[in-house]
């Protein structure tokens, strides 16, 4: 297409659809062209509403250099240094279809998600692995040290085996709280349908009381009642009971913060809105492009401090007393 520029008699003028010495018109929709990928949408539906919009043809493979150019914003937010202290830190993660040289794989993106000094979430790292497991979250954690995070006051994690050990290795003075979610859903799974409202009555008196002496003693009952029937549910309870138990310490604000790994499941079900439309990523790049998008997206609206967060950490400061420092005037 021949494009006949207006001049001027000082040469001031200068076109905003398409620049000076601009030879391909999908530069000028750049930003236009990855919001419409941080959707979700494929280089086809793309191509499709670009030119329904402005009547123009950009195949797939000028789409994906367009957006393959924010690839060095993906390796530098991924490297990026963080805070030396962050008061509250998730650990999860959730399962996506990658295709590789020998074909489609299920493969786990670690996400963690924390809170600042400030009372303001972030997602602090995203990572790929083969399988979840308790050895890879070790080098994430190491990953996160190497990054500035000398020390991390609370870890909420689900129930994976190992994981305390990785984290203490990396922050041995960091309390860790298993997720009562995920101890509850394991419950269920091996209980008889038959059972299972017995069964959620029980449990309740374990992990909604009030003192962990009286979910103590819900716990003892819990096990004496069910322990013939289903072993393996109460060596559960009891073997994870002293990491399921530490929010039991804390008042009802930050109990309801740790006591489950809610804050990075409401994140996954945000990211999965975008990825569920993907029957398998072409590649690591375009997963972690299209998750960096979504997640910026995200984050932008994470701008204020958690509710009543001036409150909740003068009582972190309190309970870890030396490591955290307030900023007072």
């Amino acid at each position: 297409m021949e494009i006949r520029t207006p001049q001027d008699r000082n040469s001031t003028f200068s076109p905003e659809l398409i620049k000076k010495r601009q030879t391909i018109l999908a530069d000028s929709l750049e930003s236009k062209i990855t919001g419409l990928y941080g959707l979700g949408m494929s280089y086809r539906d793309i191509s499709a509403h670009i030119k329904e919009m402005y009547n123009m043809d950009i195949s797939s493979s000028v789409l994906k250099e367009v957006t393959d150019r924010i690839l060095p914003r993906v390796k530098a937010w991924r490297s990026r240094l963080l805070d030396k202290v962050y008061t509250v830190v998730w650990l999860d993660a959730m399962h996506i279809k990658v295709r590789d040289e020998s074909g489609v794989r299920t493969r786990a993106l670690y996400n963690i998600m924390g809170i600042d000094v400030n009372g303001h979430k972030d997602i602090l790292g995203i990572y790929l692995s083969e399988t979840e497991g308790a050895k890879f979250w070790l080098q994430v954690l190491s990953d996160l040290h190497a990054r500035g995070v000398e020390d991390i006051l609370i870890v909420c994690t689900d129930n994976l085996r190992g994981f305390s050990e990785a984290i203490q290795s990396i922050y041995p003075d960091s309390e860790v709280q298993k997720c009562i979610v995920h101890q509850i859903r394991n419950t269920l799974r091996y209980t008889a349908s038959k059972d299972q409202k017995e069964m959620v009555r029980d449990m309740k008196k374990v992990y909604k009381a009030q003192t962990k002496e009286k979910a103590e003693q819900g716990l003892s009952e819990l096990t004496k009642k069910w322990q013939k029937k289903y072993p393996k549910v109460t060596e559960s309870w009891n073997r994870n009971w002293p990491e399921l138990s530490t929010y039991f310490k804390y008042t009802e604000p930050i109990r309801r913060l740790i006591y489950t790994t809610n804050p990075i499941e409401g994140y996954h079900r945000q990211l999965r809105k975008v990825t569920k439309t993907k029957g398998a990523f072409t590649s690591e790049d375009a997963l972690y492009k299209l998750i960096y998008l979504v997640t910026t997206r995200i984050t932008e609206k994470w701008k204020s401090p958690l509710q009543n967060w001036s409150i909740t950490v003068q009582q972190l400061a309190i309970h870890f007393e030396g490591r955290l420092e307030l900023k007072l005037q």
